[in-house]
């Protein structure tokens, strides 16, 4: 057990991100620092976690609640992209690379979340450069996972070559 005192909220944290897949390589004392650089957010049905074009500074877990990813179409109508429940994850690419939002999400249920911060990356990456990087490969790893379902789903909806 890690010898370092955490607030109530800090222990939830962890042991919430204990049951994430994406983080089971890391250890509990591992867990015990990313947990203090990240916060809660609490949001009401219908409440915007943010607008497509906003800009990206952290990404999220959801603890509980149920989320729903907009995409304008090039014809500007609102098209539902994904649907995110308990474990998923949102805003991994504005934690990179700082981007605009690619989409809105918006709470369909009250939904919490648990959020690292681009200053509460930064934050761990001067306490623990080891443990940054891990992050950094884990988020890599999600992305490299949800490129290659969108490549799939890109390709079911193309006409076949000839």
């Amino acid at each position: 057990m890690s010898a370092l005192i955490l607030s109530e909220s800090e222990e939830d944290t962890r042991n919430f991100l204990l049951s994430l897949p994406i983080f089971d390589s890391l250890d509990v004392d591992e867990l015990t620092i990313l947990a203090q650089h990240m916060s809660y957010v609490h949001l009401k049905r219908g409440e915007y976690l943010f607008l497509e074009g906003d800009k990206g500074s952290f990404m999220g877990f959801v603890v509980q609640g149920l989320l729903e990813v907009v995409k304008k179409s090039e014809t500007g109508q609102s098209v539902v992209i994904a649907r995110l429940a308990k474990g998923n994850s949102i805003g991994e690419m504005g934690l990179i690379d700082k981007s605009p939002r690619s989409a809105t999400v918006i709470a369909r249920q009250p939904t919490l979340m648990v959020t690292l911060t681009d200053k509460g990356f930064d934050m761990l990456t001067d306490r623990s450069p080891i443990l940054a990087v891990k992050v950094i490969q884990k988020i890599a790893r999600l992305l490299s996972l949800y490129m290659r379902r969108t490549s799939s789903r890109l390709a079911d909806l193309m006409q076949p070559v000839v």
